[in-house]
C-alpha cells in the first residue's frame, strides 16, 4: 500500500509490547489513519527464529485485507544489520522507521534510540538512514527526540531528510529513562521543525483529549499527529468518543481470537487493564479486577472476567454506562478520565 499524506494524519505510536495486531486493528477501525508496531530489532530479527517468526506472524495475518498501512519500526547503531533486517520485513508493511527516540536505560546501554542524538552520532545515524533509503522498496522515516541543544533537532532533521527520510515524527521532549513523558512536549519546536523542513512533519506528545487533536495542529501546523499513551486507555479518541470499557474490551478480545498467536497474554492482560482504568480507577471494585485481571491464564479467562464479572461489579455500585459522545451525551473529554 502507498503511504499517502491523508495516511499521516492520526498514526497510533510503537509502543513496546502493546503494538500487537489486535490493538492496531483496534485502533484503525476507530480513526487511526495509520499504525506503528513496536519497536523491533534487528539482531533478533536476523538470529532469533522465534522472535522473527511472532513479529513477521503479526504482519501477515491479515495479507492483503490490511486496510491502513503499517510502519515497522527498527532500533539499532549497525547499519549493516538494519538494512537486512529491513530487507526482510519490507514485503510485509508499508514503510519502515528508525528508532532516534527510545529513552530507556536498554536503549543507552545498547547504543540505540535517543541515545544517537549527540552530534558524534549523527554520521553513524545519517549513514543508517541513507543506507535504508537506498535499499529499501517502502519509505523511510525516523522518530527522534529532542537534541541538546534543542537548536540542533532541527539541523539533524535537515540532515536525515537530505539523506531520504520520508518524513520526520519528533515527540518534542529531552531524554529521561526515568520518566519518558517528563514535562510537556515542546510544540513550539514541532512548529519550527515544520517551517524548516520541506518533507511532513508528524508531531507526538500532549495529546490527552480529542480537543487536544486540533490544538496541536494548528499550533505546529504539522501534517500530523501521532498517539501513544493515551490510546491505550482510549483507542477511539482519534473519532472523539469515550468507549464503554466493556464494549472495548471484548472488542479487543474479538480481535485476539480473530488474529490467534500475535499478542501474549501478558499484552492482553495490559490492554484490558487500560481499557477499564481508563473510566474504572476510581470504582470501590477496580483493585479487585487487577488482581483478577493478573491472576487470569488464558484469554477465555479474561473475557469471562470482563463479560461476567465487571460487568457485575459496575451493576452493583450503580455506575452510569458512560456513552460516547456520538450517542447524543456530554461525554467527560477531560479531567481525571484522561489524566488518570
Amino acid at each position: 500500500m502507498r503511504i499517502e499524506r491523508s495516511h499521516l494524519l492520526h498514526i497510533a505510536a510503537p509502543m513496546v509490547n502493546q503494538s500487537d495486531l489486535p490493538f492496531r486493528c483496534l485502533v484503525e477501525s476507530h480513526g487511526a489513519t495509520m499504525s506503528y508496531t513496536q519497536m523491533l530489532i534487528p539482531e533478533r530479527l536476523l538470529n532469533d527464529k522465534d522472535y522473527y517468526e511472532f513479529h513477521t506472524r503479526d504482519l501477515t495475518l491479515l495479507g492483503g485485507r490490511r486496510a491502513k498501512p503499517v510502519v515497522v519500526q527498527l532500533c539499532g547503531n549497525d547499519v549493516d544489520e538494519v538494512v537486512r533486517a529491513g530487507r526482510k520485513l519490507q514485503s510485509y508493511c508499508d514503510g519502515i522507521d528508525l528508532n532516534l527516540g527510545c529513552p530507556l536505560d536498554a536503549a543507552r546501554d545498547a547504543r540505540y534510540g535517543a541515545y544517537l542524538l549527540g552530534q558524534k552520532d549523527w554520521p553513524l545515524v545519517e549513514d543508517i538512514v541513507s543506507s535504508m533509503a537506498t535499499s529499501f522498496t517502502v519509505p523511510v522515516s525516523a522518530k527522534l527526540r529532542l537534541c541538546q541543544p534543542v537548536a540542533k533537532t532541527h539541523e539533524l532533521a535537515q540532515r536525515l531528510e537530505a539523506r531520504g527520510a520520508s518524513w520526520i515524527t519528533l515527540h518534542a521532549r529531552t531524554v529521561s529513562s526515568k520518566r519518558r513523558r517528563q514535562g510537556a512536549a515542546d510544540l513550539d519546536v514541532v512548529k519550527d521543525l515544520k517551517a524548516q523542513l520541506t518533507i511532513p512533519t508528524i508531531s507526538n506528545g500532549n495529546v490527552r483529549t480529542f480537543d487536544d487533536l486540533e490544538r496541536n495542529l494548528l499550533h505546529t501546523g504539522a501534517d500530523g499527529l501521532m498517539v501513544g499513551e493515551t490510546l491505550l486507555g482510549n483507542p477511539c479518541i482519534f473519532t472523539d468518543e469515550i468507549p464503554d470499557p466493556v464494549a472495548i474490551s471484548l472488542e479487543y478480545i474479538d480481535l485476539c481470537k480473530k488474529f490467534p498467536g500475535t499478542a501474549t497474554l501478558s499484552t492482553v492482560q495490559a490492554h484490558i487493564r487500560r481499557f477499564v482504568e481508563f473510566q474504572c480507577e476510581w470504582t470501590p471494585w477496580y483493585n479487585r479486577f487487577k488482581t483478577a485481571l493478573t491472576n487470569t491464564a488464558n484469554l477465555e479467562e479474561i473475557e469471562q472476567l470482563v463479560r461476567d464479572q465487571v460487568c457485575s461489579w459496575r451493576d452493583v455500585s450503580g455506575e452510569r454506562k458512560p456513552m460516547s459522545v456520538q450517542d447524543g451525551e456530554n461525554a467527560v473529554l477531560g479531567g481525571s478520565f484522561l489524566d488518570s
